[in-house]
C-alpha cells in the first residue's frame, strides 16, 4: 500500500507537510498543496482513518441511528443533521434499526468501536441503558424523538402526548366516536405517549370508544392491510375515525379504504402523523400532526457538536410543540 512517506518522497517534502496538507491545509502553501494532491492522485494514496484518529483524537465522523432511514420523517431528520455537521467539517454515517433493539445495539457499538466523534440516535425502544453507558465512557450521544426518563442524555423530541390529544380532539369535535389507533409497537415510547393523549380525550368524551391496532412496521403495505380489514367489516363494526402511526401508514390505509368502497372522510375520517411532503399528494390529502423534522435534526446536531467540542457539558432537553394540520381526510 502507498504510504504518506511515499507521497512525501514523490513530492520532495516531509511527511509532516503531507500530513498538514491532508488535515490542516491552511498551513501549507497553495503551490505545495497542488503538488501533493497531484501525487496523491497519481500514486493512489488513501489516508488512514486510524492514523488520523491517533494523531488528532478525532475521526471526523458522526453516526446516526434511526428506526427507518427511508421513512420521510427520519430522512428529513438525517438531512438536517448532515447539513449541520458538514458545515463543521464532519462526515455522516447512517444506519436503520427497523424497530430492533438488537440492531440498534449493533449499530451504536460499531459507532463507538470505530471511534466516531459522536452519535445521534432515534432509539427503537425505551431502554437507554446502553446509550447512557456510552455517554459515561465519554461518547457524545444525543437522542431524537424520545425523552430520557433518567435525564442522563441530551434529547430532542416532540410533546407526543399532546400530539395524540390534538388528533383525537379534532376527530371527536367532528362527531366521531368509534376511534381506532393504528400504530407501532407498544415498546416505543412515543407510541405510548401518543396513545395516552388519545385516551385522555376518549375518557373525557361521552360515548367515545377506542381500539388499538399495533404493528411492527408502519409502511404503506401495513397501512393497506389495516384499510382492507376495515373495509371488509360490516359498517356498524367499523371505526368512524382512524389515527395512523405515521403518514406513510395513513397513505396505504386510505388507498385500501377507497378501493374497498369506504369513503374518506364521510365513512371513516383519518389523521396521520409527521406531515411528510407526500401527505398532500394522496387520493385524499391527509390531515396530520406535524413534527418539525428539520428543526429536530438541526437542534440535535447542534447539541451534539457542543458535546463533542466541550466534553462534560450539561445535558440539554428540547421539546417541540406538535401542530395539527387539517386537510380533506377528516
Amino acid at each position: 500500500m502507498v504510504t504518506i512517506h511515499d507521497v512525501a518522497r514523490h513530492v520532495g517534502v516531509s511527511a509532516a507537510t503531507v500530513s498538514n496538507d491532508l488535515n490542516r491545509p491552511e498551513k501549507v502553501a497553495p503551490a505545495t498543496t497542488a503538488r501533493i494532491r497531484a501525487a496523491v492522485e497519481q500514486l493512489g494514496f488513501v489516508p488512514s482513518l486510524s492514523a488520523r484518529q491517533l494523531r488528532w483524537q478525532r475521526s471526523g465522523i458522526v453516526g446516526v441511528s434511526v428506526i427507518n432511514a427511508s421513512n420521510p420523517f427520519f430522512a428529513d431528520v438525517v438531512r438536517a443533521v448532515e447539513r449541520v455537521v458538514a458545515r463543521a467539517g464532519l462526515t455522516l454515517v447512517t444506519g436503520s434499526t427497523h424497530e430492533s433493539p438488537d440492531q440498534q445495539e449493533r449499530l451504536v457499538a460499531l459507532f463507538e468501536q470505530l471511534r466516531f466523534d459522536g452519535m445521534v440516535v432515534a432509539p427503537s425502544d425505551a431502554h437507554m441503558a446502553g446509550l447512557v453507558a456510552r455517554k459515561d465512557r465519554g461518547q457524545p450521544v444525543v437522542v431524537v424523538d424520545q425523552q430520557d426518563p433518567a435525564q442522563r442524555l441530551s434529547t430532542v423530541s416532540l410533546r407526543h402526548r399532546e400530539g395524540g390529544r390534538l388528533a383525537a380532539q379534532h376527530l371527536v369535535d367532528g362527531g366521531r366516536r368509534r376511534l381506532l389507533v393504528a400504530t407501532g409497537t407498544a415498546r416505543v415510547q412515543q407510541t405510548r405517549r401518543r396513545l395516552q393523549g388519545v385516551r385522555d380525550v376518549v375518557a373525557a368524551t361521552p360515548g367515545a370508544s377506542l381500539r388499538v391496532d399495533h404493528a411492527d412496521d408502519l409502511g404503506l403495505d401495513e397501512g393497506a392491510a389495516v384499510g382492507r380489514r376495515i373495509a371488509a367489516a360490516a359498517p356498524a363494526d367499523r371505526p368512524d375515525a382512524v389515527l395512523a402511526g405515521n403518514d406513510t401508514h395513513a397513505l396505504g390505509l386510505v388507498r385500501a379504504l377507497l378501493d374497498g368502497g369506504v369513503r374518506v372522510p364521510q365513512d371513516v375520517a383519518l389523521v396521520g402523523y409527521d406531515d411528510i411532503p407526500f401527505a398532500t399528494t394522496g387520493a385524499v390529502p391527509l390531515t396530520t400532526v406535524r413534527q418539525p423534522a428539520g428543526a429536530i435534526g438541526t437542534t440535535a446536531a447542534e447539541i451534539l457538536l457542543r458535546e463533542i467540542d466541550h466534553p462534560g457539558t450539561a445535558r440539554e432537553e428540547v421539546l417541540f410543540d406538535p401542530e395539527l394540520v387539517v386537510r380533506q381526510s377528516s
